[in-house]
């Protein structure tokens, strides 16, 4: 389960927005150099690898690939 606390600035939400990537139907696997760069850089995909969960920057970082959770922008 994940568990996500809203942040706002001046009443604003930080989140604006959750995408579900991968469903049971459908899996999104992606190779390190194919993780999606989310609002240029701004936004953060959840990608569960070898490793555990880790962030799209985490996972280039490291070389490995995995399945796209989710993104958070």
């Amino acid at each position: 389960m994940l568990i996500v606390t809203l942040k706002y600035v001046d009443n604003k939400p930080r989140i604006t927005d959750i995408k579900r990537e991968s469903t049971p139907g459908h899996r999104a696997y992606r190779k390190s150099d194919e993780l999606p760069k989310i609002l240029n850089g701004y936004g953060v995909a959840i990608i569960s690898t070898s490793r555990g969960l880790m962030t799209n920057k985490q996972a280039k970082k490291e070389g490995i690939g995995g399945e796209v959770l989710c993104s958070i922008y």
